[in-house]
This record gives structure tokens, C-alpha cells and sequence, in this order.
């Protein structure tokens, strides 16, 4: 199960950042399917796409978290549903998705990269 997985590596990327959501199974889970509007349990990496620079991971905490998919950015809630538990997912997730423009937020104007390991749905 991916609660014994270890934190993921993300290689820096080459090429301009896409302009669409791009959406990667590392490993295809078994378990259940996550689906729109779903709360869902995880633990995820978050890179600048640009630097390669870590902003945010459950990882680092030390323990996984869940919320609701619907209290999200949209580029998780557009990359998790169809995803299965036990499942590790690369979500590549362009400004427009994530935390709109540069100024209206840290992260604002950057493509993100995420990699993502879905315990549980529900």
C-alpha cells in the first residue's frame, strides 16, 4: 500500500511548461476510485516547475492529509477523480489551474508540479 511508498523524486522537467493540465500515473492503484467532490486522503510533493524548488509536502510533515476535492485548486480537482487508491499520480498543473496569476499569491504565475499517492476515498 502507498502508506509504505517513499517520498517522491520529481526530475527536473524539459521544455516550456505545458499550457494544459497534464495528468501521469506513475502507479495505477487497485483500490477505490476517487471521484469529483470526493474527500480523499493523500500525501503529495509539490515543485516549481521552473526551479525545481519543493514549496509544499506532507512528506516533510510526516503524516498524509485529507480535504475534500472540491476545496481544492482545480488542477486536483481535474487530475484526482479517476484516480484509483494505492495509485501514485504526476499532475503538471499550468498558473490558469492552480493559483492564477503572478501577484494573487505566492505561487500565482507558476506552473506547478505535483506528485500525488491516494490512501483512501471517502
Amino acid at each position: 500500500m502507498s502508506e509504505d511508498r517513499t517520498k517522491p523524486e520529481i526530475d527536473a522537467p524539459e521544455g516550456p511548461a505545458p499550457a494544459e493540465l497534464v495528468v501521469k500515473d506513475l502507479v495505477v492503484g487497485e483500490g477505490d476510485e476517487a471521484h469529483a467532490g470526493d474527500a480523499v486522503t493523500v500525501h503529495y510533493l509539490g515543485v516549481e516547475y521552473d526551479s525545481g524548488e519543493e514549496f509544499d509536502s506532507s512528506w516533510s510533515r510526516g503524516e498524509s492529509i485529507q480535504f475534500p476535492l472540491r476545496g481544492l485548486i482545480q488542477g486536483w480537482q481535474d487530475g484526482i477523480p479517476g484516480m484509483r487508491v494505492g495509485g501514485r499520480r504526476e499532475l503538471i498543473i499550468p498558473p490558469h489551474l492552480a493559483y492564477g496569476p503572478a501577484g494573487s499569491h505566492p505561487l500565482g504565475g507558476k506552473t506547478l508540479i505535483f506528485v500525488i499517492d491516494l490512501l483512501s476515498v471517502g
